[in-house]
C-alpha cells in the first residue's frame, strides 16, 4: 500500500513540475547559462601561448556565479512545487538577486529573474520586461563608443535621448506591474500608452506593441469577445524561445536605428593604417580588419542591410504571390491554370541560380539583390495563399457575402484574404532567415551588396582570409548571421504555435 502511495505521489509531483511553466523556464535557463559559461571559459585561454585572457576569464567567472545561483533557484522551485504545490514568496524574492546578472549581459537569467518575482504575469508585463531590456542593451552597446578615439557629432544628444527613454521604460514597467492585470488596465495608463508608442522612434518595437496592447485593453474592458489577437499575444509571450528570438530581432533593428545618432559611419568605412588587425579591446570591442576599420561598427551598420534586404525580399513576394494565389484560388479553372502554370515555370528554376542570373545581368547592388531574391520566392507564397483561399472560399460566410450582393473584389480582399493570412505570416517569418543567409551568401560571392558597403557577407568574406591568424574577423559576423537567422526561426515557430488552434 505504501509503495502505491509513494508511486502516486511521485507521479503527482511529475505532473505538477511538467505543468509549471516557471520550472520549465528555470531548467531551460540553467542549461543555456551553463552552456554560455563553458563557451566563455573555453575561449578565455590562448592555447598556443598558454596565456589567460583576463577579460574573458572574468566574464566566465561572473557567468559561472550566476549560473550556479540559477541552479539553486531551479532546485528551490522544484522543492516548493513538490512540497507546497506553488512557489514560495521567499523563493520569488531571490529573483531580485538574480536580476544583477543583467550586468553580465546574460539576457536568459535576467528575463527569468523578472518573471520569477512576479506571480501573476500578464502579457503587458512580459512586453514591458523585454522593452526595458532592449533599451538597456542599446544603451550599453552605444556606450562602448566612449572608448573610441572619437565619437559621432550627435552622440551626446543620442545618449541623452536613450537615457530618457530608458527611464520612461523603467517607470512603465513599474506602473504596468502594479496597475495592469489579466482583464483590466487603469484608464489613466492611456497617456502612458501614447508615450510608449512615441518612444518606439528609437526602434524598440516592444514599446510600440505594449502601447497598443494597453490601449486595446483599456478600451475593451467589460467587453467580452474582443478578438483573438490578445490571446495570440498571450501565447507568444509565454513562449520563452519565441520571445528571446523577438528580443534579438528587435535589438538588432533598434541598434540599427540608433546607430544614426550614436555611431560614426567613418569608423566602419574609412581606412586606418595605424590600427591594422587590432585584437579586440575596449577601443575596438571586436577588433579591426586588414584596413584598420572597426569591426564592431561594421557589424552594427551591416545589420541595416541584412534586415532591410531580408524583410523587403520577403515582403515583396508575400504581396505579389498572395494576390496571384488569391486570384487563382478564387476564380479557379482557366485563371487558376494560367497563373499557376506560369508560376510553375518560375518555380522550376532554383532560386539562388535565378538570383545570380539577375544580378549578373543588371549588376550587383542592394536594389537588384532585393529584386533577385524576391522573384524566386513568389511561386511558394502563391501556392500557400491559393491553398488557403480554396479552403476558405467554400465557407458559409463567403456564400452569405455573395448572396448579399458583394462583388468579387470585396469578397476576396475583405472576407477571404484576411482569414487566410495566418499561414502566410508564419511562412514569411520563417523564410526571412533564409533571405538573410542568401543575402550574406551572395555578398560573400561578390554578387550582392557593393564590396565597400559594410554588410555581414562582405565582412565574412574578408574575415575568411584570416581564419588562422585573426579568426575573430570571421567568427563575429558569422555569429551575427547565425543569431539573426535563429531568432527569426524561433519567432516563426512561436507564431505557428500561437496561430494554430490545435495547440490550445
Amino acid at each position: 500500500m505504501s509503495v502505491i502511495t509513494e508511486t502516486e505521489k511521485t507521479n503527482t509531483v511529475r505532473r505538477v513540475l511538467k505543468m509549471s511553466s516557471e520550472y520549465t523556464q528555470a531548467s531551460f535557463t540553467s542549461v543555456v547559462s551553463l552552456a554560455l559559461t563553458l563557451v566563455l571559459l573555453a575561449n578565455s585561454f590562448d592555447y598556443s601561448s598558454g596565456e589567460v585572457k583576463t577579460p574573458l576569464f572574468a566574464a566566465a567567472l561572473a557567468y559561472a556565479l550566476f549560473t550556479a545561483f540559477q541552479f539553486v533557484l531551479t532546485w528551490l522551485i522544484k522543492r516548493d512545487l513538490a512540497k507546497f504545490g506553488h512557489i514560495q514568496k521567499t523563493t520569488r524574492r531571490l529573483g531580485y538577486i538574480q536580476m544583477l546578472s543583467l550586468f553580465t549581459a546574460n539576457v536568459f537569467t535576467a528575463v527569468f529573474a523578472f518573471q520569477l518575482v512576479k506571480q501573476q504575469k500578464t502579457t503587458e508585463y512580459t512586453l514591458a520586461v523585454y522593452m526595458l531590456l532592449v533599451q538597456l542593451f542599446i544603451l550599453a552597446i552605444s556606450a562602448l563608443n566612449l572608448f573610441k578615439p572619437y565619437v559621432a557629432d550627435l552622440f551626446p544628444i543620442g545618449m541623452l535621448l536613450l537615457l530618457v527613454i530608458a527611464a520612461v521604460h523603467l517607470a512603465s514597467l513599474l506602473l504596468v506591474a502594479k496597475f495592469v492585470d489579466a482583464e483590466t488596465a487603469h484608464p489613466r495608463l492611456f497617456a502612458l500608452a501614447v508615450v510608449l508608442i512615441a518612444t518606439a522612434i528609437s526602434g524598440n518595437l516592444f514599446a510600440f506593441v505594449l502601447g497598443l496592447s494597453l490601449i486595446f485593453k483599456i478600451r475593451s474592458q467589460n467587453r467580452p469577445g474582443t478578438g483573438q489577437w490578445p490571446l495570440i499575444w498571450d501565447k507568444i509571450t509565454r513562449n520563452m524561445t519565441a520571445m528571446i528570438g523577438m528580443f534579438f530581432i528587435v535589438l538588432t533593428f533598434a541598434i540599427s536605428i540608433c546607430s544614426y545618432l550614436t555611431f560614426d559611419y567613418s569608423m566602419a568605412v574609412e581606412n586606418n593604417y595605424e590600427a591594422l588587425l587590432e585584437s579586440p579591446s575596449l577601443m575596438y570591442p571586436l577588433g579591426t580588419d586588414d584596413f584598420g576599420r572597426d569591426l564592431f561598427s561594421r557589424i552594427v551598420f551591416g545589420a541595416r542591410i541584412s534586415l532591410t534586404v531580408g524583410i523587403l525580399s520577403t515582403l515583396i513576394p508575400v504581396i505579389i504571390g498572395g494576390i496571384l494565389g488569391a486570384l487563382a484560388g478564387y476564380y479557379g479553372r482557366r485563371t487558376d491554370n494560367v497563373i499557376m502554370r506560369l508560376l510553375d515555370v518560375l518555380y522550376a528554376i532554383p532560386g539562388i541560380l535565378l538570383a545570380i542570373a539577375i544580378i549578373a545581368a543588371f549588376g550587383a547592388n542592394t536594389t537588384n539583390l532585393i529584386i533577385a531574391l524576391s522573384v524566386g520566392s513568389i511561386p511558394t507564397y502563391a501556392r500557400t495563399m491559393r491553398a488557403n483561399v480554396l479552403m476558405v472560399s467554400n465557407l458559409e460566410y463567403v456564400d452569405s457575402a455573395r448572396a448579399l450582393g458583394a462583388g468579387d473584389a470585396e469578397i476576396i480582399f475583405k472576407h477571404i484574404v484576411p482569414n487566410s493570412l495566418a499561414p502566410m505570416i508564419v511562412k514569411a517569418t520563417l523564410t526571412i532567415g533564409g533571405a538573410v543567409i542568401a543575402t550574406s551568401s551572395l555578398s560573400y560571392l561578390g554578387l550582392g551588396v557593393e564590396p565597400h558597403i559594410p554588410e555581414w557577407g562582405n565582412i565574412l568574406k574578408i574575415g575568411s582570409t584570416y581564419l588562422e591568424s585573426h579568426s575573430y574577423l570571421a567568427i563575429f559576423p558569422g555569429l551575427a548571421i547565425i543569431l539573426l537567422v535563429l531568432s527569426f526561426n524561433f519567432l516563426g515557430d512561436g507564431l505557428r504555435d500561437a496561430l494554430d488552434p490545435k495547440m490550445d
